[in-house]
């Protein structure tokens, strides 16, 4: 990839962004549209859970091959195709006549989304080759998370007060295409200098491992233990598949090598405790806003800001840090807000004060906006440049499943408490629960960000690269040697 002036390497920066902004703020503007299509569509809390569980985990299922055909056939390619499939599908979401087809379609949008994420990081990572720039380029892409959450809730609250629920996923058509045409007009063509081969069977391990561990604990309430085991026996045969499968391949789908370094498997954990929280935080928040305080969507979305404009704000100042003293003080910060958000929840009921909920939502937006950045420097950084796609896929993928399992477990542990009680009546004694698995997730983010950064972390690190890098050269030499 030819090196691009500092104009240009700004303008790809806002293109990735802007890919950035759809898929995160279609997550945000969905929940606060939640209870408008639980009454429209008549759906189930699980129903629910499945609006956003389907998106996140099709998505969390295919970033990594996502990220492993850029690198082998083309990052813009494959970017582009991302644009068209997730704008066609959010059209067809924005259509959809019933529950299981919005599920449908929402898994249509996850397939483009799976080739934007990680892609794009990719993308940045090859085009901000200085680290120092790098941290700065992606702390900016963390603050796109922030402005999807501060936007999202206003944007949905007056789509849905004024127009609809449907009209949430209009949003994503103009974007979409502005994308398209300056990705076609301005991003260079890139490609990994050797080509990875596709691993069919890691791929349908992965799907199986995580669509059945999700379906498992959604449908666990309703359906009972017994119903859902042979689910959670397929989770583990996968998961046991991957285990025994995939470090006999030459090229697999994820290279378990990647965590022998410390920092990116503590990445990699920290990005689904962290994701987890979100995913739990915005599913309680929303419900309890407006199916117990009774708030219209508009005002719950206003409610939602003083947790979103900290993320926003903290965003770029985690990526200087990092950049500057790296990751371990965004990580401390993070965990610790994190922790006392979950805390005034699940401890003192925050719900029932006004000043204990603005509090506990303001610690978790600060939390959440210093957590992105030192997620994704750590998992790029110190991985072969070659590698950049599969590596940052696995750090979107970790974001997604982390999600996807927030919602999922969340939503069960409510859906538990409930019962058959009215939710108004019900739901804060149900959800505490709830709020203490988002004060554990808190800890893990503050325990592995101390653990993960400090100098025995960042000497298997470097034995991890050198490891990936000898069995780079090994291959391309055998691959000569052969021809």
């Amino acid at each position: 990839m030819p090196e691009l002036s500092p104009r240009r390497r700004l303008l790809v920066l806002a293109i990735c962004c802007m890919s950035l902004l759809i898929v995160s703020l279609d997550n945000t503007v969905l929940n606060v549209a939640l209870p408008s299509m639980q009454r429209d569509l008549h759906a189930t809390t699980s129903g629910l859970q499945w609006t956003i569980d389907a998106y996140t985990l099709v998505l969390a299922s295919l970033l990594m091959l996502a990220g492993s055909t850029a690198d082998r056939i083309g990052r813009k390619r494959v970017f582009m195709a991302g644009l068209v499939v997730f704008s066609v599908g959010s059209l067809l979401c924005s259509l959809a006549p019933n529950l299981s087809l919005l599920v449908v379609f929402r898994m249509v949008q996850a397939v483009g989304g799976s080739m934007l994420n990680p892609v794009a990081m990719s993308i940045i990572t090859n085009t901000f080759t200085d680290a120092r720039e790098r941290a700065r380029a992606i702390g900016v892409w963390g603050a796109v998370v922030g402005i999807s959450m501060a936007a999202g809730p206003l944007v949905g609250g007056l789509l849905v007060q004024s127009v609809s629920w449907r009209s949430i996923f209009w949003i994503n058509l103009p974007v979409g295409l502005a994308a398209l045409l300056l990705t076609l007009r301005f991003v260079p063509e890139s490609r990994a200098p050797k080509a990875r081969r596709p691993d069919p069977v890691g791929q349908l391990l992965v799907i199986a491992l995580f669509g059945s561990l999700t379906y498992g604990i959604i449908e666990a309430p309703d359906s009972g233990a017994a119903a859902v085991a042979p689910f959670m026996a397929i989770a583990l045969a996968a998961l046991l598949g991957l285990l025994r499968f995939e470090p006999r391949r030459a090229e697999p789908l994820i290279d378990l090598r990647f965590f022998r370094s410390a920092p990116f498997s503590g990445a990699t954990v920290i990005a689904i405790s962290a994701f987890a929280a979100l995913g739990g935080f915005l599913f309680l928040s929303t419900l309890y806003l407006q199916n117990v305080r009774g708030l219209d969507a508009l005002h719950a979305g206003l409610w939602m800001l003083p947790m979103a404009a900290p993320t926003f704000l903290c965003a770029p100042l985690s990526g200087r840090l990092v950049g500057s003293r790296g990751p371990r003080l965004p990580l401390l910060i993070a965990g610790t807000a994190m922790t006392a958000s979950g805390v005034l929840f699940a401890a003192f009921e925050a719900e029932t004060s006004n000043a204990t909920l603005l509090a506990g939502y303001i610690l978790f937006g600060i939390g959440f906006g210093f957590v992105n950045a030192p997620i994704t420097n750590t998992a790029v950084s110190g991985m072969p440049r070659a590698q950049a796609g599969v590596a940052a896929a696995v750090a979107s993928t970790s974001r997604q499943l982390g999600q996807t399992l927030g919602v999922a477990v969340v939503g069960a542990v409510l859906a538990s408490g409930i019962g058959s009680s009215p939710m108004k009546q019900a739901f804060v004694h149900a959800a505490r629960p709830g709020w203490g698995i988002l004060t554990a997730c808190g800890l893990a983010v503050l325990l592995l960000g101390l653990l993960t950064s400090g100098r025995w972390a960042h000497r298997t690190a470097e034995r991890a690269a050198e490891t990936l890098e000898s069995g780079e050269i090994r291959q391309t030499v055998g691959a000569s040697g052969r021809g």
